[in-house]
């Protein structure tokens, strides 16, 4: 009889999964631990084929304890158990032979398929089979996520625990410092091609593919020295718009491209041209670039330009959304009567609604990107769609101020002080206040002004620098007890935000004592 143990710090998630499993394998011998320490204990006494093994508990976590019951029963199987922003320890699993991952919340289907795969295996490997093709895919599956996270980052500045240049290092496939953004309209109920416009890129080896949002599926590409800006991206376009005519369903596909940056921090510029430059998807050619759309001067006064932006985007963030209605319909109505030629004054509105929802992002609010769904006829179908988009807009930013609690980031806050130690994920925060992890990591922006992640290391540098006023702690010691694996890794933290290294500044505390 096989046999599989459940290992996580919350019982409805343990009884969970074995519901699920006892149903799917009724032959599996199925037993629970609540935490690292009882897992190695048990994995002795009950010689379990496979272990699905939750990263964050209390105490020992997930990887310490695979490492510990690797090391006295290596036929022992893995699979992870851990949340979406968690790649970090996603490479430490896979180092430690971790067979495959489950993401938190998974389906039914997902936890009887994964566990499934991993028996087969561990059959095929009884009877000698080669199992790397198994483990190359589950690599490859992680990888993939890791790749979506590093667009999503890149392009929407959404923050999780991982730093991007470590999301980077672990994709282990080139990159260039110029990139550019293309993104791919896809027809309405298409988004099966999802997987064959990211083969295509995979076999090109030319960028990362994002996640697909709504239509719009963002692909950073990365620029290529021997080649012209324009013909690399053209041909991309066109490997990816032959899939569009095999299938012969070309109607709705589109390519924007948007310019060459040579930061990250200009790559978001990229994505906003790119999506500018699929505004009219009428056109005979089914891709466009930002530098071929007309430039539109609409005001000579730049100053004037940025006067009435920042007033536009002041509004927004008071929620005085009447005002804001009242400011769109008079730019549009100034374009109209100078004689503007009306599919430049749509561009214009549509930078301008684009760079609300950056404003919105930054304030915590998830908005759709605004999209006009065809090319305005006349400037009366253009204030109508537009008033839709700041409707759409306005629900956006009622509904998030209707959800959030006074007091949430008074409790996130009261519960990070006294957990910095714990490796505390946004998933278990997220939990803790119900409110999603992006949610969060977008309400400290604009409550506190500062990202999650680095809340959170102020905290536990606070704390080292109490510990380090007592001479008899080592560094080793420290490190582990305000919450980082790696006293290197916490020494540099340490001096990159106090500008001196812990030794230097226990040294400084003690001579001053002195």
């Amino acid at each position: 009889m096989r046999k599989l143990l459940i290992v996580d710090d919350e019982p409805i998630e343990r009884d969970g999964m074995q519901a699920i499993l006892h149903k799917a394998y009724p032959d599996l011998d199925i037993k629970q631990a609540k935490n690292g320490k009882i897992a190695v204990e048990m994995a002795g006494e009950f010689k379990p084929d496979l272990i699905l093994m939750d990263i964050m508990m209390p105490g020992m976590n997930g990887l310490e304890a695979i490492a510990q019951i690797s090391e006295d029963h290596p036929s022992i199987k893995f699979v992870m158990v851990t949340a979406f922003d968690m790649f970090d320890y996603a490479r430490q699993a896979i180092k430690l032979g971790v067979k495959d991952y489950l993401l938190k919340p998974s389906k039914a289907s997902e936890i009887v398929a994964i566990v499934g795969k991993v028996m087969e295996q561990s059959e095929l490997e009884q009877h000698s089979l080669a199992t790397s093709k198994f483990q190359q895919a589950a690599m490859q599956n992680a990888l993939t996520l890791v790749e979506t996270d590093v667009v999503t980052q890149l392009l929407f500045d959404h923050v999780h625990e991982v730093h991007i240049d470590m999301l980077v290092e672990m994709l282990e496939i080139r990159s260039t410092n110029e990139k550019f953004v293309m993104v791919i309209l896809l027809p309405i109920g298409l988004e099966t091609y999802y997987s064959q416009i990211k083969e295509k890129v995979r076999q090109t080896e030319s960028g990362w593919v994002g996640a697909l949002y709504g239509r719009q599926l963002p692909i950073i590409v990365f620029r290529e020295p021997d080649k012209s800006f324009r013909s690399q991206a053209i041909f991309l376009a066109n490997e990816i718009l032959s899939i569009a005519r095999k299938s012969n369903l070309q109607e709705g596909w589109f390519v924007g491209i948007g310019n060459v940056c040579d930061s990250q921090d200009q790559i978001r510029q990229s994505y906003q041209e790119s999506l500018i430059a699929t505004m009219d998807t009428t056109r005979p050619i089914k891709y466009r670039f930002y530098s071929d759309v007309p430039a539109l001067k609409t005001i000579s006064d730049e100053q004037e330009v940025k006067q009435f932006e920042n007033q536009f985007f002041e509004q927004i963030r008071l929620g005085q959304w009447e005002q804001v209605h009242v400011n769109m319909m008079a730019l549009i109505h100034r374009f109209e009567k100078g004689g503007a030629i009306l599919q430049q004054t749509q561009q214009r509105v549509l930078e301008l609604l684009w760079n609300t929802t950056r404003v919105m992002s930054e304030m915590g609010i998830e908005t759709e990107a605004p999209l006009y769904s065809l090319q305005a006829q006349d400037y009366r179908q253009l204030r109508v769609e537009s008033e839709d988009l700041i409707g759409l807009m306005k629900k956006s930013y009622v509904d998030h101020y209707d959800r959030v609690e006074v007091d949430k980031i008074h409790q996130l806050k009261q519960y990070i002080f006294g957990h910095s130690h714990e490796d505390i994920s946004l998933d278990a925060l997220g939990r803790k206040v119900d409110l999603s992890p992006i949610y969060i990591s977008k309400m400290f922006k604009e409550k506190l002004g500062i990202n999650y992640i680095d809340f959170l290391t102020e905290c536990r540098i606070e704390k080292a620098k109490k510990l380090l006023r007592n001479p008899e702690k080592s560094l080793k010691e420290i490190s582990y007890e305000i919450g980082y694996h790696e006293p290197n890794y916490f020494s540099k933290v340490f001096k990159k935000m106090c500008s001196v290294s812990p030794k230097e500044y226990r040294n400084s505390f003690l001579s001053k004592k002195e």
